[in-house]
């Protein structure tokens, strides 16, 4: 699972935001919460960013030394980048608020909107640094409090991270605090609070549709990790509801649909989802549906085109080696150079998913006893995670710990016995 790693469309406006766990295993991260910056009325749709974007460069013709419309525009670029997935965002979103920070450079909006780019770029150091400059000019900045905990977590300072969360949330109940409280508690295992704190999210989301079908992905995500497909699928349905198309509802419920053993449903609600917004992640579910359908061609198709974007997402500046780790690693692509990656992302992150994704390559190069140090580490925190569970019971039965790896097999089916296309039938194989 890569908890916290998100790519082209993870992006908020002056606030990083919980990314969800991939139940494939493969490079997906829910996207980003909308923004509560008030810049495009609660993120209501593409539309009016577009309109947002264009009111902002008249305005900036008008005004060239407006400071606090380069700032906002910059933002406006980042949600464009979310609402698309085109990374080709982020260059004029920084080259925006750079320009803003030149014309004012106490601006705090410009600096926080550099750090919640920073994180859709997975550069978490360079994101603490510009979320704790803009404390300074604005200390009772909410978002900002969220760009700092984001970036403390991908860090692995999780005691950090959470009070800067617990700050965020006393300085400004809203849709973002209520989801970071409640992704910390998943993360401490502790899921019946988590969802009892997205449901806050989704109160605080009233009449924001686009906030509105991402809080219901989100909770259906948790009750999805625990196994609560039907629950899951009902707050799916919701945020489709709320905002028609949505493209994060269509990508989950392929997932139950592929959970009911509804290949061809899955396929095409992972079509829509890829023919709206071509994630990697959604790419990669699609090609492993295929897989699952025996359609090697088509799946080859799909996992060809996610290299397309990981090249797309570098050439824009996103860091993506510890997605492309877990990618190769779960689909035999160059495992030692996997490895290497996975090495390399873990040092700039070094959080419970970096452990994770490092132990499970090297444990698909048969470096098992190293491996089971960093699965160990992946787990410190208690989190109930199917795939973490898979990972490290796999790695106990590499090292000939038969008993040990099939508890955390059946552990992680218990939990959630779809966790992942690929992954859980291997579970269940194991098993007999």
């Amino acid at each position: 699972m890569v908890t916290v790693a998100a790519l082209a469309a993870a992006v908020t406006l002056l606030s990083g935001a919980l990314r969800g766990s991939p139940s494939s295993g493969a490079l997906a991260a829910a996207p980003e919460a909308p923004t509560d910056a008030g810049l495009v009325d609660g993120g209501s749709g593409t539309a009016d960013t577009t309109a947002l974007v264009a009111g902002l460069q008249q305005r900036l013709k008008r005004s060239p030394r407006d400071a606090q419309g380069y700032a906002l525009l910059g933002l406006a670029y980042q949600q464009r980048a979310r609402e698309t997935g085109d990374p080709s965002w982020y260059p004029r979103s920084e080259r925006a608020l750079r320009r803003a920070s030149r014309l004012d450079p106490e601006n705090a909006v410009a600096v926080g909107g550099l750090g919640s780019l920073a994180l859709s770029q997975h550069r978490f150091r360079a994101a603490l640094t510009l979320g704790r400059r803009a404390l300074r000019f604005a200390p009772a900045n909410a978002r900002t409090y969220g760009v700092i905990g984001d970036a403390l977590l991908e860090l692995g300072r999780y005691d950090d991270a959470f009070r800067a969360f617990d700050t965020m949330a006393g300085l400004k109940p809203s849709v973002g605090s209520y989801a970071r409280v409640s992704y910390a508690r998943e993360l401490l295992g502790r899921p019946g609070d988590a969802i009892a704190a997205m449901r806050l999210a989704l109160e605080a989301a009233a009449d924001q549709p686009e906030a509105t079908a991402w809080t219901h992905v989100q909770l259906g995500k948790l009750y999805w990790s625990i196994g609560r497909i039907a629950a899951a699928a009902r707050e799916y349905t919701a945020a489709l509801a709320a905002f028609h198309g949505y493209p994060y509802a269509f990508d989950a419920l392929a997932q139950v649909q592929a959970a009911r053993g509804r290949l061809g449903a899955a396929v095409a609600l992972e079509s829509r989802a890829v023919d709206t917004i071509p994630l990697p992640q959604f790419v990669s579910q699609l090609g492993d549906l295929y897989r699952a359908r025996g359609d090697r061609r088509q799946a080859r198709r799909q996992y060809g085109l996610v290299r397309v974007i990981q090249r797309l997402l570098v050439a824009n500046g996103v860091k993506t080696d510890l997605e492309t780790a877990l990618f190769d690693a779960d689909h035999g692509i160059r495992p030692r150079h996997a490895v290497e990656l996975a090495r390399s992302a873990r040092a700039q992150r070094p959080s419970i998913d970096g452990d994770d994704v490092l132990a499970w390559a090297l444990a698909r190069t048969g470096r098992c006893g190293e491996a089971l140090v960093h699965s160990q580490r992946a787990l410190r925190l208690g989190t109930l995670d199917a795939l973490k569970l898979f990972h490290r019971g796999m790695i106990e039965r590499c090292l000939g710990h038969r008993a040990a790896g099939d508890a955390y097999l059946r552990r992680a089916l218990a939990l959630n016995p779809h966790f992942s296309i690929v992954w859980a039938p291997v579970a269940r194989r194991a098993l007999r």
